[in-house]
């Protein structure tokens, strides 16, 4: 069956804008254009459409869904599987969240109580769980399973106070590592504050510390964009200088 613009904007619950837009930047072309200038839409475009709109629900943009999906190696049947398991992970985050917000409706109305840490626990699972499909890969490789499931474990048995101080230790690194950064000196006083306020922070996650390690972390913090782009988003530079920081506070040598 074959749809125009309107029809399967209607169809796929979409506007017919957004339908112009995807063949605009070539990501959804129609199949042909008819004798009176009208897109017309076949079975293949209905198929493509549905994958940009399962990877525009999952978060991604349309850059990297246009790159996906004109890859040579782009496996249809492969890429609805992925679809399938990241929309379950989602579901199962919000089901989460969903009972702790009836919990949470029960404690008030005094039907159950509720302790601190269970307020709580949706909202850590839901970081866990993101930070796995962020670095999960990465931070496995580089530390090993154990250590990731121990630092998950003491990260779900965070008290609020701990949650809390976590925090504004977190504030006072930033700001540190943003004076230390004016004096262009990854090796001062300032710069090793920072250095060892991050160890601090580190600990309210980490089941234990070591200097190679840490050192391990600052590296990735460089050599990983995402965690790159985190701490240079107010100014450029800011993963280097604590890097670099972190080594001199180490005494570990820079990879």
């Amino acid at each position: 069956m074959e749809y125009t613009v309107q029809k399967l904007a209607k169809l796929a619950g979409v506007s017919t804008r957004t339908l112009r837009y995807y063949d605009e930047i070539g990501i959804l072309k129609p199949a042909r254009i008819s004798s009176s200038g009208y897109r017309i839409y076949g079975q293949d475009e209905i198929n493509l459409l549905q994958q940009i709109l399962f990877y525009r629900e999952l978060g991604v943009n349309l850059t990297d869904i246009k790159q996906i999906m004109t890859d040579p190696a782009f496996d249809g049947s492969r890429a609805l599987k992925e679809h399938r398991k990241q929309l379950l992970d989602k579901r199962n985050q919000i089901d989460q969240l969903i009972a702790n917000v009836e919990k949470t409706i029960a404690q008030k109305e005094g039907r159950i109580t509720m302790s601190d840490q269970e307020k709580f626990e949706g909202f850590k699972k839901k970081a866990i769980e993101e930070n796995e499909k962020k670095y999960g890969n990465e931070i496995r490789e580089k530390y090993g399973e154990d250590t990731v499931r121990k630092s998950n474990e003491k990260f779900m048995n965070m008290s609020k106070e701990d949650h809390d101080a976590a925090t504004l230790l977190s504030e006072e690194l930033m700001e540190t590592l943003r004076e230390a950064m004016q004096t262009g000196d990854a090796k001062g006083e300032l710069a090793q504050k920072a250095a060892e306020l991050h160890k601090q922070w580190l600990m309210f996650y980490w089941p234990s510390y070591s200097k190679e390690a840490h050192a391990g972390l600052a590296q990735m913090y460089v050599d990983d964009e995402r965690f790159t782009a985190y701490y240079d988003k107010e100014q450029p530079g800011t993963a280097k200088f604590l890097r670099d920081a972190i080594i001199e506070f180490t005494g570990q040598k820079s990879e």
